[in-house]
């Protein structure tokens, strides 16, 4: 087991829970009035895309868990070295997305889920490395 990869599990892990009840609770918050099926439609399908990122926060989470406590993967340090790139393009995607959208105050400091995943993509690289 390696403590820097333990590390990144549990920031993913805790990433899943947050996201998948703390970030749609905050997502429902949102949600169009009735009535405008179109707006519902699109803050549905948002809705779907949000959880579909909660899974993969779930799945990389079950897959660091066995890297960390079983032999089930014969070539841990491939696998590794893919999480340290996923999640590194996972938090270039969200700073890009900061960069081209409109701006308000503080917009990277109060959106700063793109610094956790560029932590866990630094802790799974050094982790490996």
């Amino acid at each position: 087991m390696n403590t820097i990869i333990l590390i990144a599990n549990v920031l993913v892990f805790l990433t899943f829970i947050l996201h998948t009840f703390g970030g749609d609770r905050e997502y429902k918050s949102i949600e169009p009035e009735t009535g405008n099926p179109s707006k519902q439609e699109n803050w549905t399908m948002g809705r779907g895309a949000f959880h579909i990122v909660s899974a993969d926060f779930l799945l990389a989470s079950i897959g660091l868990t066995l890297i960390n406590f079983t032999d089930y993967f014969s070539d841990k340090k491939l696998l590794l070295n893919i999480l340290s790139v996923y999640f590194f393009v996972y938090g270039l995607s969200f700073l890009l997305t900061l960069v081209i959208s409109r701006k308000f105050p503080k917009s990277f400091i109060k959106l700063w889920q793109w610094l956790l995943m560029f932590i866990i993509s630094g802790l799974i690289y050094w982790g490996t490395n």
